[in-house]
């Protein structure tokens, strides 16, 4: 009797996930096959909207923690799942609701707006959230408030002062992958390829956002690449994004700013621990109804300011 061919991991996942009414959601920074295997691909938020959204039961969130807890504060009727419940965001991790709480008590009248990169008691002490696309928008949406506190990212919140003139009551966070990019870096990769184009995050330093062509959030740099005319692309964010503007864009050329800029959070996600997953329908990441119930009053104050973009890829599998 002949042995029946061993499924590959690729099949076994996808018949468990149909089994599991379940879909699989993988931010712009994951490995590649891990990019490969799910439903959609993008940022944080718009995963949490088509989590939101879907008809499935399971939401496999292949990111860090305080993704899949905004999945589950927008979509507290499903069983969100995380593959590895150590995938950390270090930033986010930066701030605590009773640093915030604290620093509120020193600014009583001020108003705070928190990075949607945020653990989820920190949105629960927040009046509004923000983008790394819409932070400008929603900074000066807030123009008559006199203060405005601003956490986690200090740099981002440096390059909002400096499009709208105004100051910021800044935390003292930072992203250690984006600060891994140097303006050295920048002028080097220029010098190999001084036809390319400049795209960096808005995460990163001062000096290498004033070097850029283009300053844009993840899902801003694809739809930014796809139009452009250059055939050639410096990249200023973590890594992982190399992948799906490969895909996208087979006909250009793209040179990460640094091979430093990686997160190990986001690489800690495999086919392997989808899988098992899936299968033990292990790690949930279930927010408390009292933190939900403030959390989300500062996630639909930024979604009714203006209307969600196209922020999600479908895959082709």
């Amino acid at each position: 009797m002949q042995n029946r061919p061993q499924l590959s991991l690729f099949e076994r996942i996808r018949q468990l996930k149909a089994k599991q009414k379940a879909i699989i959601l993988a931010h712009n920074y994951q490995l590649p096959e891990v990019q490969d295997i799910a439903d959609y691909i993008g940022d944080s938020l718009g995963l949490s909207r088509i989590a939101s959204s879907t008809p499935a039961e399971v939401i496999v969130f292949c990111g860090v923690r305080f993704m899949a807890e905004t999945a589950s504060i927008l979509c507290p009727d499903k069983l969100v799942l995380m593959p590895d419940m150590d995938a950390g965001c270090p930033m986010a991790d930066m701030i605590t609701a009773t640093g915030l709480r604290a620093l509120k008590k020193e600014h009583p009248g001020a108003s705070v707006v928190s990075y949607v990169n945020t653990p989820a008691e920190v949105k629960a002490e927040t009046d509004i959230c923000c983008t790394s696309a819409n932070a400008v928008e929603i900074i000066k949406s807030l123009a008559d408030r006199e203060e405005i506190i601003f956490v986690p990212d200090k740099y981002l919140g440096s390059y909002v002062c400096a499009k709208l003139k105004r100051n910021l009551i800044l935390w003292d966070g930072y992203c250690p992958a984006h600060i891994r990019i140097l303006s050295e870096d920048i002028i080097r990769q220029k010098k190999m390829h001084p036809k390319a184009e400049v795209v960096v995050h808005p995460e990163c330093l001062p000096e290498v956002v004033n070097l850029a062509d283009a300053v844009l959030s993840t899902e801003g740099m694809f739809r930014h690449i796809k139009a452009s005319q250059a055939a050639e692309v410096i990249v200023g964010t973590e890594i992982g994004i190399l992948h799906r503007l490969k895909k996208e864009n087979p006909q250009k050329e793209f040179f990460p700013a640094s091979q430093l800029a990686v997160c190990p959070g986001m690489k800690l996600t495999s086919l392997e621990k989808i899988l098992w997953c899936l299968e033990d329908r292990k790690g949930e990441i279930n927010v408390p109804q009292e933190i939900r119930a403030k959390a989300i009053k500062s996630i639909d104050r930024m979604l009714d300011l203006k209307p969600p973009g196209k922020d999600i890829l479908p895959t082709d599998e």
